[in-house]
């Protein structure tokens, strides 16, 4: 052959490839399950920290059990892993039933987490009872069977890729494979069925609504997967060869499967946090413009922790303005703030926008008061106790300066008694007009 022509016959084998699905999978049969088997590593180690944070939680050692166990299986069903377990073991082919028993005691799993995470763990109702207790036995029942049937036949020839087909028509190792499929076959579709009528109930968070959406197309793509398995062995038993859809369809099935099963049950748990930690970022976020105002009554905010976690970094800050707020009422002029919540409502805000807004005016006139009155004075202390509560709406109506000043010119109160026209230390900081100089530890706060 000459040099010419091996970039040519490359070239066709890599086009043959692209346009044959089957042939694809089977030049990297090899490798091709290690992909799920990283990909759900990479979600037991995202949940393990929350496993271990909240150990007494069992639904949350059940999913991580689930996620060690589906790994097994892509581990242990992958050629070289076969390969070596058949070695080290000295028994032939002895890896088939070990990955059907893996897969068989991941379906069994399953079945028990829906159960039990969709009735609750305190349900002890005798439907539920002997609902978990036919899926132990039957599922149990399934692995030893398999070991039996394996023990009786005769499987001397070492398969690493096509033993369902291979062995279709061997005695007791025929039936050995119908088992195991069978078994998964069931469990997909109950458990299918199960997740989607918990899906149509009504109440469900959205994060649990969305992993059980990513649990039914998992199990529903499972079910292509005993499709294509079952055919290629009904296939053999009926005289043809259907190999392929064993070795080039089922694999990708079943990895994208496992995937989206991963994704189902971590995204309830992991959606939810994540929320959590960006309201928490949020909240601390809307809270900076209030947080700058009153830092200038003491000349300072709070002290720097570099290591606070968001949840503390937001309890210091709102205990902060909350701090400042109480020795700083007495300085509000209740008639100027009645004035600007009417003068609010006049100008087509909704009676919770505008008692932010009126809010927000009467405290920026009350740090410019307090800068200018002597120590002590002041009317008496007030109830602060609304105040205090709508800290967030304050701190948002303070991010809109041209309201505020429409409030103040609808109020009579004057542009005069705006920060905007008399600068002192009561005007909030902003970044246009000292880009170069933030206000010094406010980025840790």
């Amino acid at each position: 052959m000459s040099a010419g022509a091996v970039p040519a016959v490359a070239h066709l084998t890599v086009t043959q490839l692209a346009w044959n699905p089957a042939g694809f999978v089977n030049e990297f049969y090899p490798s091709f399950w290690w992909i799920p088997a990283g990909v759900l590593t990479a979600a037991l180690a995202i949940k393990l920290p929350t496993i271990i944070r909240l150990w007494s939680d069992p639904l949350l050692r059940a999913v991580g059990g689930l996620l060690l166990l589906a790994c097994a299986v892509f581990v242990f069903v992958a050629p070289s892993t076969i390969a070596w377990v058949n070695r080290v073991t000295g028994v032939t082919n002895v890896s088939a039933p070990w990955v059907y028993s893996l897969l068989t005691a991941f379906c069994g799993s399953c079945l028990l987490l829906i159960i039990a995470w969709r009735n609750g763990l305190s349900d002890r109702s005798a439907q539920t009872v002997r609902a978990m207790r036919w899926v132990v036995a039957t599922y149990s029942g399934v692995i030893v069977a398999l070991w039996v049937l394996f023990v009786l036949g005769d499987a001397p020839v070492e398969r690493l890729r096509d033993l369902d087909t291979y062995y279709a028509n061997t005695a007791y190792l025929r039936e050995m494979i119908l088992l195991y499929l069978l078994a998964h076959t069931v469990a997909t579709v109950i458990t299918s069925w199960l997740i989607w009528n918990w899906v149509r109930t009504d109440g469900l968070d959205a994060w649990l609504r969305w992993g059980l959406k990513f649990l039914g197309v998992g199990y529903a793509i499972q079910l292509a997967f005993d499709a294509a398995k079952l055919t290629a062995v009904t296939a053999r038993w009926c005289g043809r060869n259907l190999d392929w859809l064993s070795t080039g369809v089922a694999p990708p099935i079943a990895c994208l499967s496992a995937i989206l099963i991963a994704i189902g049950f971590i995204l309830p748990h992991a959606g939810q946090y994540l929320h959590d930690r960006w309201r928490v970022r949020l909240a601390h976020r809307e809270l900076r413009p209030l947080y700058l105002l009153l830092r200038t009554v003491n000349g300072g905010g709070t002290p720097v922790l570099l290591r606070a976690t968001p949840e503390l970094r937001l309890i210091r800050r709102e205990t902060f303005i909350r701090d400042v707020l109480l020795p700083l009422a007495r300085h509000i002029d209740e008639d100027r703030r009645r004035s600007s919540y009417d003068a609010a409502l006049a100008l087509g805000h909704d009676a919770g926008r505008a008692k932010a807004l009126a809010s927000a005016v009467s405290i920026q006139d009350a740090v410019a008061a307090r800068h200018h009155a002597a120590d002590g004075s002041g009317d008496h202390d007030r109830d602060t106790t609304d105040l205090l509560r709508e800290i967030d709406a304050v701190s948002r109506a303070l991010r809109r300066p041209d309201e505020l000043l429409a409030v103040r010119v609808r109020a009579g109160v004057g542009a005069q008694a705006s920060p905007a026209a008399h600068p002192s230390p009561a005007v909030i900081p902003s970044s246009s007009a000292h880009p170069s100089h933030p206000p010094a530890g406010d980025h840790a706060v």
